[in-house]
């Protein structure tokens, strides 16, 4: 997601300057459109046809495109921005389920018939499972926005590998829950004999030591030499076995002269049907970026979603939890299924065909003629004036096309990776908090909780006892509740004199 002007943003290579606005989508229709206008004021200017049109309509056709392109880029800025409110609701439910567990569920259970004891090292195992499998799920929503089926990816996979493969003691591909048959692709067959066969993840450390590394990435137009400093989210994951190598957790298509030049597409559709089989690109690697993949076909959200459910449901039944906290797992469980219904509407719920279709012909029209309408006022001001306009309306036409589903991998679209690191950093953060008891930290001689009135510290107050409090300012008043709330009093005068202006 571009927050800030590429042009001056250091770092960036001009491509993907270029790429964060629209001009590499809509140059070539400005310079056909362009061309136009040159054709009409030449053949106007060194011969004796005249090409003219009166503008009657021109006033009242512009009015009305404006309107509809309007409409067209509110409307895709609308599902831009309840994009990004469903995955703040992510992160804030995340964070909210996290400390639920983390904090509610005990760590010290007593024993219970019929239970097996558990050691407090071992519910603390069961939490912190259970809250990466948080992170797992939004993970999975991530690469599931974006067409991108299956586990098998860097960041997700060694989130959820130890999680059941198959429905009971047999272990045949027909008896593969959902999830992970849906995964499979048969290009690598699994041995459902064995769990692991001993290929490491690529997010397996060999040091986390912070050093800078020369990488190399490739492009239409060569090869650019980076170094990287720390970044690199996949070290820090769990380092386990897979029977397949994993796809990286950000893919985005690669840039082509395709891109830059986009009407030598026709030459791929010219071409495609005498590809051999090896050599076929699906849809999504004609059309590059402006095809937009559907969802994918196996909800790995949902299957993420019902191992958690089943978490809440054991500690409830087991008497775990308390019933407030047990309210409130529920709720906020039944909202992270609201907000995936609501990614999924917006994912999946283009605008209409025949919308696009026709506003785009209407405008092509529009602009086709406009040199025709405006040569008598403007004589070669004609050719940068068509050339402004259909820059100008073009523009916008295509800003609505691309924002209109912002979970892909376009520069103007959200970062849905960087949200995604945003929770498992909060969610560790969550889980490295001890859940100390509260008179460890609160009656210390660091904390002074009557200040600005009374400066003393908790430790100094209370050596004088517990229940005779005494402002050493209060004469003539009682140890005890009376001068507290003086003191309390006085506090609130002092803050709202001294943060006033």
């Amino acid at each position: 997601m571009v927050a800030a002007n590429p042009l001056f943003r250091g770092g960036w290579s001009w491509k993907k300057k270029l790429a964060a606005t629209v001009l590499n989508d809509i140059w070539p229709e400005v310079l056909f459109f362009a061309g136009v206008a040159t054709m009409v004021a030449t053949v106007n200017v060194f011969t004796e046809i005249v090409f003219f049109f009166k503008p009657s309509l021109l006033g009242v056709l512009g009015t009305v495109l404006g309107l509809v392109i309007s409409f067209r880029t509110s409307s895709a800025y609308e599902r831009y921005q309840e994009g990004r409110k469903m995955w703040t609701n992510i992160i804030t439910f995340s964070r909210n389920l996290a400390q639920l567990i983390w904090l509610y569920v005990p760590t010290d259970r007593p024993p219970k018939e019929g239970q097996r004891n558990l050691s407090p090292l071992e519910c603390t195992i069961e939490k912190k499972t259970m809250i990466n499998l948080i992170q797992a799920f939004a993970v999975s929503v991530k690469h599931y926005l974006r067409g991108e089926s299956g586990v098998y990816y860097q960041d997700l996979y060694p989130l959820i590998c130890f999680l059941p493969r198959y429905t009971g003691g047999s272990r045949t591909e027909a008896d593969m829950l959902p999830m992970w048959h849906a995964s499979e692709d048969g290009e690598h067959p699994i041995n459902h004999d064995h769990d692991h066969p001993p290929r490491q993840t690529q997010s397996a450390p060999s040091s986390l030591d912070g050093k800078a590394e020369d990488t190399e990435s490739k492009g239409f137009f060569g090869s650019v030499s980076k170094k990287k400093r720390n970044f690199d989210p996949e070290q820090v994951l769990p380092t386990v076995h897979v029977h397949r190598p994993l796809k990286p957790s950000r893919n985005p298509p690669p840039s082509t002269v395709y891109d830059y030049i986009p009407f030598l597409r026709i030459w791929k559709v010219f071409t495609k049907p005498f590809r051999t089989k090896k050599e076929h690109v699906g849809m999504r690697a004609l059309l590059r970026r402006k095809e937009k993949p559907q969802l994918g076909d196996s909800n790995v959200p949902i299957e993420i979603s019902l191992f958690l459910h089943n978490y809440i449901n054991f500690v409830i039944k087991s008497g775990i939890v308390q019933p407030a906290a047990a309210s409130a797992l529920v709720n906020t469980m039944g909202t992270f299924q609201d907000t995936i219904s609501n990614l999924e509407r917006i994912g999946n719920t283009p605008l209409p065909f025949a919308y696009q279709a026709h506003l785009r012909m209407s405008l092509w029209l529009y602009l086709f003629f406009l040199p025709f309408q405006i040569y008598t006022d403007l004589k070669w001001l004609t050719i940068p004036a068509t050339a402004f306009a259909a820059f100008l309306f073009l523009g916008f036409l295509e800003i609505g096309q691309e924002i209109e589903n912002p979970f892909n991998y376009d520069l103007n679209d959200l970062d849905l990776d960087s949200f995604c690191l945003a929770i498992q950093r909060e969610l560790h953060e969550i889980t490295a908090h001890t859940c100390p008891d509260p008179a460890d930290f609160i009656f210390s001689s660091w904390n002074q909780p009557f200040a600005p009135a009374d400066r003393r510290t908790a430790a100094d107050i209370l050596r004088t006892g517990t229940d005779s409090y005494l402002h050493p300012q209060h004469s003539g008043i009682e140890p005890g509740m009376g001068s507290l709330r003086r003191t309390l009093l006085q506090g609130w005068k002092d803050v709202d004199t001294h943060t006033r202006e």
